[in-house]
């Protein structure tokens, strides 16, 4: 068993990071399940950049993003916790790819995503003529992310403004010089981005949403169970355990649960935006992989992912 000394959050005020390190590491992690998802012949998504955007990073996440799990060997666990966790990416990106499809069926033209990382939306998805898309993410990860596509002429199909700012600094101000319009409806984008931050740091960036979004804006949240009990010592040490076999085999070791901050008095996102005159819908995400046919089998239900899908709305009309 792991030495529970080890589990421990590895965050200080202030850090940073490069696409490698770090939360940036998540970005891809992400982004090679998303590659993987793109290979397979009944996709839910389909991401022709991902799979660019990771194995621009090195071998082992090359590999990773390949859709070719045989670097797995006989690990049938492992492969089985892989693929679930595969599934889970899929189902997030096919829900906030139609949010965003709807959003701008009632006219919304600015766009604004919190913690962009790997996202290539700006580039892959249809956009009406005259979108911008505002991209807000850690400098470092921007540049890796701009340079690879430009690298390979990716083109998007969005005006396309990458915002290079900590969202723990003053990035409303960032926005704003970047172009932003706060009297204009915007669609907002929070997805997998709330675990990275304390509870009040989420308390303040919805604050500044709210303070910033017109009538008929929208926001999408991907919302976690992030009580202490779900990530007690024992059960992160436990879930290292169970991912040994994965990182040694792609020489990387990366540890997700040290990179999140976890506390009893973080606000629900669905409730704290009910609370703030936003009207929610929100559905949790097992129910999502079960509409779409991913849903974790009997035996994996405790290892699935605890998130919530919200949507949340302002009243008004965008057009």
């Amino acid at each position: 068993m792991t030495d529970l000394s080890e589990v421990r959050l590895v965050r200080t005020d202030g850090d940073s990071w490069d696409i490698t390190e770090s939360v940036g590491a998540t970005a891809l992690g992400v982004a090679a399940a998303r590659a993987a998802e793109t290979a397979r012949p009944d996709a839910l998504i389909r991401d022709e950049y991902a799979y660019l955007l990771t194995a621009s990073a090195g071998p082992a996440w090359a590999q990773m993003a390949s859709g070719d799990d045989e670097w797995l060997g006989e690990d049938e666990d492992g492969l089985r916790l892989h693929e679930m966790a595969r599934d889970y990416q899929a189902v997030r990106t096919h829900y906030f790819d139609g949010y965003f499809n709807a959003a701008v069926r009632t006219g919304i033209r600015q766009v604004v995503i919190l913690a962009a990382g790997l996202d290539s939306r700006a580039y892959r998805l249809n956009w009406p003529a005259a979108t911008t898309v505002f991209e807000i993410d850690q400098p470092k990860v921007l540049t890796y992310k701009t340079s690879t596509l430009d690298a390979h002429g990716a083109t998007p199909t969005a005006r396309r403004v990458p915002v290079a700012v900590d969202l723990r600094d003053d990035w409303p101000a960032a926005l704003i010089a970047a172009g932003f319009d706060a009297a204009q409806p915007t669609a907002w984008l929070a997805e997998g981005l709330l675990p990275y931050l304390p509870g009040d740091a989420q308390d303040r960036l919805f604050d500044v949403v709210t303070a910033h979004s017109a009538a008929g804006s929208q926001i999408a949240v991907e919302a976690f169970n992030l009580h202490p009990s779900q990530y007690s010592q024992e059960k992160r040490a436990a879930r290292r355990d169970r991912t040994a076999q994965l990182r040694e085999r792609l020489g990387l070791d990366l540890d997700v649960d040290t990179l999140m901050y976890t506390d009893d008095t973080r606000a629900d996102a669905a409730e704290w935006l009910a609370e703030h005159g936003w009207h929610v819908d929100a559905v949790p995400s097992a129910e999502e992989m079960a509409r779409l046919g991913r849903q974790a089998t009997e035996d994996l239900v405790e290892e699935a992912m605890d998130s919530v899908f919200v949507h949340a709305w302002l009243e008004g009309d965008a057009r």
